[in-house]
């Protein structure tokens, strides 16, 4: 009977692990915006001081609750060096975040660049797309459909997946909720294509 009873229960507390990558651009606003998430998402959790956040090497990771779904985060280094281990994780993530700095015109064309290569991988096929323009609360920044105009060219790369433009400030935290209750439909829409890892939380 008690294995039972804790078969039972360990059922009834388990969670759908999900993955997601943020990546994008060295100094586009990653790590505020993943600490950003766990303030809103984590309660009791105090976001760390944006004047103490570094550049990440390597990969940050953060975990949110959302009833009965775990939504795990890795954010990943932007520099040019470490692009290149941003493929070690396609084949299990359930969903990308793509991070642009709104206020850095001179390298827009570079962020589109990198973007558009990262969505030609195999690995990423029918991958929930967030493309997530960081920063609007910084004066004189690009908008949008400014935005939009040049990252539109990647549009038959993106293919038939969910894939959302959004603005955000992960400063100030406008539109980060927006951003995760849609990654997070859409990852759960997608789950027969990309099914969820379980795991006993008890």
């Amino acid at each position: 009977m008690w294995t039972l009873l804790t078969g039972l229960y360990q059922y009834l507390t388990q969670k759908d692990d999900y993955y997601i990558l943020i990546v994008g651009l060295d100094n586009a606003g990653k790590t505020t915006y993943l600490e950003q998430t766990k303030t809103k998402y984590c309660p009791n959790y105090k976001m760390m001081n944006p004047s103490k956040i570094t550049t990440t090497v390597g990969c940050n990771i953060g975990t949110i609750d959302i009833g009965n779904i775990r939504l795990n985060f890795w954010d990943l280094g932007g520099q040019e060096e470490l692009q290149s281990l941003w493929d070690k994780y396609y084949a299990d993530c359930h969903g990308i975040i793509y991070i642009i700095d709104s206020a850095d015109r001179e390298r827009l064309e570079e962020s589109w660049l990198i973007f558009d290569k990262m969505i030609q991988s195999e690995q990423l096929t029918n991958v929930p797309l967030l493309v997530s323009c960081n920063k609007q609360d910084i004066e004189e920044c690009m908008n949008v459909p400014e935005i939009k105009r040049t990252f539109n060219r990647s549009t038959s790369k993106i293919g038939v997946r969910d894939c959302m433009v959004l603005a955000c400030s992960a400063l100030s935290g406008d539109g980060i909720n927006e951003s995760i209750n849609w990654m997070k439909d859409c990852i759960v829409r997608n789950s027969m294509m990309r099914p969820p890892k379980r795991q006993d939380i008890a």
